[in-house]
């Protein structure tokens, strides 16, 4: 049977408002050891992403992060997975839009996060996956 996103996803949901600042973003990403925060923006019609790489391309590119807010580096154009959803349809989603994590939505409500490492974690742990399968498989 194979794993489900919500068996990998991780439920800690980092929520921030639009007018939050990088750094603010940053500090509580880190505190919570996650790689993404959830950006709540009801006036401009939702749920965004802001991720520790948006982050690092407004910081690389001289931009104060004390100034600047969320808002101007979230992605709004968001693919959303269910949890219902196998690792490997979210790994699919995300070869094909280029990105690294997913929000995990039931109904309208963000329930999780799942990013590679989540998706890495599980398929590692799997039997028959990790980096002896193919060893195992060839006859010596």
């Amino acid at each position: 049977m194979p794993t489900l996103v919500r068996d990998a996803m991780s439920t800690v949901v980092l929520t921030i408002g639009p007018a939050h600042t990088l750094r603010q973003a940053a500090r509580l990403m880190s505190a919570r050891r996650v790689g993404a925060a959830v950006v709540l923006d009801p006036d401009a019609g939702g749920i965004g992403i802001l991720t520790e790489r948006d982050i690092l391309n407004s910081v690389g590119a001289g931009q104060d992060p004390d100034r600047e807010p969320a808002h101007l580096h979230t992605t709004t154009d968001v693919v959303f997975a269910a949890p219902d959803w196998t690792l490997d349809d979210a790994a699919r989603a995300m070869t094909r839009g280029g990105f690294r994590h997913l929000i995990v939505l039931d109904g309208h409500e963000p329930v999780g996060v799942v990013s590679v490492r989540d998706i890495v974690r599980c398929w590692a742990s799997a039997p028959g996956h990790g980096p002896m399968a193919a060893a195992d498989a060839v006859p010596v």
